[in-house]
C-alpha cells in the first residue's frame, strides 16, 4: 500500500465509520419503530439485519485501518487510538449483542415485554467508539499537516 493511500485512508474510514453509527444509532434505530403498520417483531427483525450488517461492516473497516496503520508505521498514540476503538468494537459486538440477541429472543418468543437496560451499554459503546473515531481523524489530521496553524498564523 502506498504511503498516500495508508495516509488518506487514516482518515477516511474513521470518518465513514462515524457516518455509519450516526446513520444507524441515532436515525435508523429510533425512527424504525415510527414507521405506520411497523410491529414489535417486524422492527426487531429489521433491527437485527441492519445492526448484523453494521457490525460486519465495522469489523471490515477496523481490519483495512490496520493494515493502513502498518505502513507507513503510525506512531504509538495511533495505535493506542486503535486498540481502544478495537476494544470497545469487540466488547459491542462479543459481548453486549449477543445479549441483546438473548432478549430479542425473549421478546419474539413473548416471555420477554421489553424493556432492556442492555441497548444502553451498546449505545455507550457506540458513544465511546465514535469519540475515539473522532480523536482518531483529529489526530491523524494533525500528523499528516502537522504545521498548518503555524503556516496560517504566518501569514
Amino acid at each position: 500500500m502506498s504511503t498516500r493511500l495508508s495516509l488518506a485512508l487514516r482518515i477516511i474510514l474513521p470518518a465513514i465509520w462515524i457516518g455509519l453509527i450516526i446513520a444507524i444509532d441515532l436515525i435508523e434505530a429510533p425512527l424504525k419503530f415510527q414507521a405506520p403498520g411497523i410491529t414489535i417483531p417486524l422492527g426487531l427483525g429489521i433491527g437485527r439485519l441492519v445492526f448484523l450488517a453494521m457490525n460486519i461492516t465495522e469489523i471490515i473497516l477496523a481490519i483495512v485501518l490496520a493494515i493502513a496503520l502498518w505502513k507507513p508505521r503510525a506512531d504509538r498514540r495511533t495505535w493506542t487510538l486503535y486498540f481502544g476503538l478495537a476494544l470497545f468494537l469487540a466488547i459491542k459486538v462479543l459481548v453486549i449483542r449477543p445479549l441483546l440477541a438473548q432478549h430479542t429472543n425473549a421478546v419474539l418468543d413473548g416471555t420477554s415485554d421489553g424493556g432492556s437496560t442492555t441497548h444502553y451499554f451498546y449505545i455507550a459503546a457506540d458513544m465511546v467508539i465514535a469519540v475515539l473515531l473522532v480523536w482518531f481523524v483529529i489526530a491523524q489530521v494533525r500528523r499528516i499537516v502537522p504545521n498548518t496553524v503555524d503556516v496560517l498564523a504566518a501569514k
